[in-house]
């Protein structure tokens, strides 16, 4: 089962640009007398990131990037066989960008047609993949005790979801340019 994994989790990081790493799920049975509640094995993923480069454990090993992408690659193999109903991800495509950034995306996108799939991100090709669309905006607000933060939650929809996805194209000036871009994103998940 555990090369069966490793395999199906490699097919899914070529499309995340992560062709050259290697997901070893490490399988150490401790002994028929020494098992507990949770069985006998002590299960491990250990990762190489590079040909030539000694395998160690995923979390010391993968960089911020590379630990998001191999998580997200796991989490796809695994909703195939059942997972949890939802599923959430902050910023799972921190690091990358263009081609890396879309097919971060589209394999979000295809989890979320077997659960509930939330997700934080930056990357326009990302958000323009999504079912549903909300911003998340820090201001600031003036009240009795002086000025304080508040996160603001607004749905987007339709022009409005097509602004942002331009803003976060172009930053602070949204051109003609960055909405057509935006629509040609959006048009693509559609």
């Amino acid at each position: 089962a555990a090369e069966r994994l490793d395999a199906e989790v490699a097919a899914e990081l070529a499309p995340l640009k992560l062709d050259k790493a290697r997901l070893i799920t490490r399988v150490e049975t401790v002994g028929i007398y020494d098992g507990g509640p949770h069985g006998i094995d002590r299960v491990a993923f250990w990762v190489r990131t590079n040909p030539g480069t000694e395998p160690g454990p995923l979390m010391k090993v993968a960089s911020g990037g590379e630990l998001a992408r191999i998580i997200l690659a796991l989490k796809v193999v695994l909703a195939a066989r059942g997972s949890a109903p939802t599923l959430v991800f902050d910023e799972v495509d921190a690091g990358v960008g263009g081609a890396t950034a879309a097919a971060v995306g589209e394999r979000l996108a295809r989890l979320g047609a077997k659960v509930q799939v939330l997700a934080v991100t930056h990357a326009p090709q990302v958000a323009a993949l999504a079912n549903e669309h909300m911003l998340i905006a820090k201001e600031a607000v003036h009240g009795p005790q002086g000025e304080a933060m508040t996160t603001r939650v607004v749905v987007l929809d339709g022009e409005r979801r097509r602004e942002e996805i331009a803003r976060m194209l172009a930053g602070q000036t949204i051109t003609d340019e960055a909405r057509a871009a935006a629509e040609r994103l959006m048009s693509r998940s559609a």
